[in-house]
């Protein structure tokens, strides 16, 4: 079983984690650098709008899919 609010826990504390821990190892990658290009590219102001994102998207995730396949 997934937990949603651990899984959006860990992708608002490392974006991508969450997605990982969803056994979405693709979509993880691709959040953890997106996150680095954000932080880096706006000086921080759209890094923390990626970590909500992100948690918001790992959260909603294991919500509608609680059972791992």
């Amino acid at each position: 079983m997934r937990n949603p609010l651990l899984a959006g826990l860990l992708s608002f504390l490392v974006p991508g984690v969450g997605q990982i821990y969803n056994g979405r190892i693709v979509v993880g990658i691709i959040w953890l650098l997106l996150t680095g290009v954000s932080w880096i590219g706006t000086a921080g102001t759209l890094g923390w709008v990626v970590h909500f994102i992100s948690a918001w998207c790992a959260y909603s995730f294991a919500k509608d899919n609680p059972v791992r396949s």
